[in-house]
Formats: structure tokens, sequence, C-alpha cells
């Protein structure tokens, strides 16, 4: 049996699941700086609306994570998809308990799910080169674990923010817009 019998779909995986990617990404950029201006807007305080948007941040990824696992089911990236679903998940409900702590622990969770969020987003696009526009998901991954380990050292600075998450979403949209345009420009130069 050939590799390219074993898992049709990366024998020519443009073809197959770029389209939809391309797709799930522009959708992610969308979402992203719409919420990075929401959070924005309601950071100053943890209340109601800054706690939904919180948690709704990792239940999107949940989900955007689903479409990725069926879009490529029949490729590598399936199990990372599901550790990503997974620790996406528990920062949901990490965040429940943290914002009752107050931002510091808010910053802890979330600087804990974008260092691991973020390993697993660079191992998924790492996989994935051989789709073309992966250097944009490489980078943000790398970027996220950075940045999580800044969250985790803000939060025990004297005024923990939680603005600082509103620009972590805008740059990681803004990688999704990129790799979106360049799956596109992969797709027609195909």
């Amino acid at each position: 049996m050939t590799t390219a019998n074993a898992h049709p779909a990366t024998a020519h995986p443009a073809g197959t699941i770029g389209p939809a990617l391309r797709k799930l990404y522009f959708v992610r950029f969308g979402f992203a700086v719409l919420w990075a201006v929401l959070i924005a807007l309601t950071a100053s305080t943890i209340g109601p609306l800054s706690i939904a948007l919180l948690i709704l941040y990792p239940l999107f990824d949940v989900g955007a994570a689903v479409v990725d696992h069926r879009a490529s089911r029949a490729t590598r990236p399936g199990p990372l998809l599901v550790v990503n679903m997974a620790l996406s998940l528990l920062t949901a409900v990490a965040l429940g308990f943290a914002v009752t702590s107050g931002p510091a622990a808010v910053l802890v969770v979330w600087g804990a799910w974008a260092i691991t969020a973020g390993a697993v987003q660079l191992a998924v696009a790492i996989s994935r080169l051989r789709l073309g526009g992966q250097w944009p998901m490489i980078l943000s991954g790398g970027i996220s674990t950075l940045a999580g380990t800044g969250f985790i050292l803000m939060s025990g600075g004297p005024s923990s923010s939680l603005t600082g998450v509103a620009g972590y979403a805008t740059l990681g949209g803004i990688f999704f817009l990129l790799s979106a345009i360049r799956l596109g420009r992969t797709k027609a130069g195909a």
C-alpha cells in the first residue's frame, strides 16, 4: 500500500482541505478582530460581558478545531487537533473559575493556554507545510508560546490588565488572514 492510498488527502492537500481551511481562516480572522474590540472595551473590569467574552474565545477555538478536524480527517494533524480541542475546552472551564479570583488568575490561565495551544498550532502548521500558506501559522504558534509566557509574567505585576489579550487576539487574527490569503494564492498557482 502506498502513502497516497493510506492518506488520500495528503496526496494533493491543497485540492482537498485548502479551500475549507481558507474559509475557516477568514472566519477566525473576523471573529478575532470583533472579539478583540469587544474585550478591549470591557476588560477594565471583570463583569458579566467580559467573563462571557473570555470564556467564548476558547470555546470558539474548540468549534474551529472541530471544523478543521472534519476538513482534514485523512491528514496527519488529526490527533493534534483533538489535543487542541481538549486544551481549549479545559481553558474555558478554567477561565470560568479564574474570573472569580481576578485578572491575575485569568492571565495565568490565558498564558498557559497560549503556550500549549501555540505549541500545538506550530506542530499542525509544520505538518501542513506541503499545503502552502502555513508560514503565518508557524509564526503565530511560535509567537503564541512567547505571548503566553508574557501573560503569566504580567500576572505577577502590580496592575494585571486584561487588555493585552485583545492585542494577542488581533495579532492571531491577522496571522489567520495572511494564511487564508496565502492559501488562495497557492490554490490559484496550482
